[in-house]
């Protein structure tokens, strides 16, 4: 007898599809019932509406992220948005502003926050990671921790935020970049204790020759004794990595000491080490002296979406902000000592401010580009200026 599939048989991975969220129905109840509502009262009045993530500057940065997704959004609704460039530090007051009938973008609210929010918040926490070790380079790891779907905003946001690349392949399909990742402890342990020697050599016969021969050192035993092994049975091994797990690590950076040490004192200075697991920011300032590269996971991917808000500031060109929000269309400007100002659009800007609110979309139609590369040089360039740094 034939079973019924259920409602859910055509979305097996609990993915809202795509058209969903460009036809609108990707949003909260609520969107739908207001829509109802003005429908039946007849009103539909020109807004602008503003993305904000509080009101004034609070001297604490975030790497903005996601509008290339967001645009899309309104491509054919009878509306202009203006929004930050991707890879812009700002630390409150407007993101984004639409303008245009209300009822016309209403649904959109839920998935234009989604879209930044979770960006934003990749990108953000990557960029700590980036100034943590700013000479070293650092591999996003942290797709495992999210739902496949999201993939490629994680992986595009801390590419954005200067990360020198990521591990997921679907990630790298979409995004037009390769790949990059070693070998797992399951490949060592596949076969078995004392032949981890037989891993480090198929993997080194398997993959193609444009790949890093960088070992797994910390299966069975000793970091260092692994270590060791595994120069001694690949021919240009290029590298090792420990992932040791946090209860078995004691002092980490001294691990790290000791496997450079002795690999240094047998010839093999140009064997990298590399680490990876469980790594946060302290961690990557402690150890960037000592090893040659990061891979770091839960650190960018299990960052909190930013709180990002949207609020209508003028109906009909009259002020109409809530309580505790600012009326009026707001512009955002980037001074030349690295703050950020927030003042009214309809007035002068800072001496000498740069407008970072630019048009992303007018009257329906996309008019922006975003260029990943481009995007990557913004961010350094903005962070020179915010934090000082070169």
């Amino acid at each position: 007898m034939s079973q019924d599939p259920g409602p859910g048989a055509d979305h097996p991975f609990d993915i809202v599809p795509p058209a969903a969220i460009r036809d609108g129905t990707a949003t909260d109840a609520y969107f739908r019932r207001t829509e109802r509502a003005l429908d039946a009262a007849g009103r539909n009045p020109h807004v602008v509406a503003e993305v904000t993530l509080g009101q004034f500057p609070s001297g604490d940065p975030h790497l903005f992220a996601g509008i290339e997704d967001a645009v899309h959004l309104f491509e054919g609704l009878p509306v202009d948005v203006y929004a930050l460039p991707p890879g812009t530090f700002f630390d409150g007051g407007p993101v984004l502003r639409i303008e245009g009938p209300y009822r016309d973008f209403a649904r959109y609210e839920t998935s234009l926050l989604g879209f930044l929010s979770q960006a934003t918040a990749f990108a953000t926490a990557a960029h700590d990671l980036r100034r943590a070790a700013p000479d070293t380079p650092v591999l996003s790891f942290g797709a495992r921790h999210l739902h496949p779907s999201l993939a490629a905003v994680l992986e595009r946001s801390a590419l954005l935020a200067g990360l020198d690349g990521f591990s997921h392949v679907a990630a790298g399909d979409v995004l037009g970049r390769e790949a990059s990742g070693t070998m797992p402890h399951a490949l060592v342990i596949c076969f078995g204790r004392g032949e981890q020697a037989a891993a480090w050599r198929a993997f080194d016969d398997a993959v193609a020759p444009d790949v890093p021969r960088t070992a797994l050192v910390d299966t069975y035993s000793d970091e260092v004794d692994e270590a060791l092994r595994a120069a001694e049975a690949v021919d240009d091994l290029s590298g090792v990595r420990l992932d040791t797990t946090g209860s078995r690590r004691g002092d980490f950076r001294h691990i790290c000491r000791e496997v450079r040490w002795e690999l240094d004192t047998r010839g093999h200075e140009d064997i990298d080490v590399f680490v990876s697991g469980g790594l946060g920011v302290d961690d990557l300032r402690e150890l960037r002296d000592v090893v040659d590269g990061f891979g770091v996971g839960g650190a960018i991917s299990d960052a909190d979406p930013v709180d990002f808000g949207l609020d209508i500031v003028a109906v009909e060109g009259d002020p109409a902000a809530k309580r505790g929000k600012l009326s009026l269309p707001k512009q955002a400007y980037r001074t030349p000592d690295g703050a950020h100002h927030v003042g009214l659009a309809r007035e002068e800007g800072p001496a000498d401010g740069e407008p970072l609110l630019e048009p992303v979309v007018e009257d329906g139609e996309v008019v922006a580009e975003f260029d990943l590369d481009a995007g990557i040089e913004r961010a350094r360039e903005d962070a020179a200026l915010v934090y000082g740094e070169s």
